[in-house]
């Protein structure tokens, strides 16, 4: 969090996945205190809010979360899964899976337009290294590797892709090359 920019955001359908998540998986009492950590404002799906109450949040339901539902990076897998779902139902990700059809490469290839639509920070890329197999590269990214990692594997999975594995590899403080394999 301290290598954030106050004009480093992302958008607010992030944060209210995140509330109603936290609410399904631990109750009332942890959705209550996600969002006193980010505020306690309302979040509007397509504004942008500061990435730092989001980073905040995302650690204070993956840490509460861990010891009952397979460890914090567990949680954080499950979270970004949950963000790549709600992003999937909004006007942008419909439109970006109705171009990329049911391909795994070309679903995949859409992922960093997602991203630019949702994060105002950070570049990521793709690099096809043969049939069922890329490289998902973020540079400048914030979000925790094993959220990223549910990300990806849920946007695959979106696809006719089975047997989705990423698995991230740290290049730098805000840089991780993700390999993404499929059959």
């Amino acid at each position: 969090m301290a290598l954030a920019h106050p004009t480093d955001t992302c958008r607010g359908m992030f944060f209210n996945g995140l509330l109603d998540a936290a609410r399904s998986l631990g109750g009332e009492p942890l959705r209550a205190r996600c969002f006193v950590a980010v505020g306690e404002r309302k979040f509007v799906d397509f504004f942008s809010y500061p990435i730092t109450d989001f980073l905040r949040s995302i650690f204070l339901v993956a840490e509460e979360l861990g010891p009952t539902h397979g460890g914090t990076e567990a949680v954080l897998r499950l979270l970004g899964r949950r963000a790549t779902t709600d992003f999937a139902q909004s006007t942008v990700g419909k439109t970006l899976l109705a171009l990329a059809g049911n391909d795994p490469g070309r679903v995949l290839a859409a992922v960093p337009n997602g991203c630019r639509a949702s994060l105002s920070y950070g570049e990521r890329s793709v690099e096809v290294l043969g049939e069922g197999h890329a490289r998902f590269l973020a540079r400048g990214d914030l979000l925790p590797r094993p959220y990223n990692e549910g990300m990806i594997a849920a946007a695959v999975e979106l696809s006719s892709a089975r047997d989705v594995q990423v698995w991230g590899e740290r290049r730098g403080v805000l840089d991780i090359d993700y390999e993404v394999r499929w059959s």
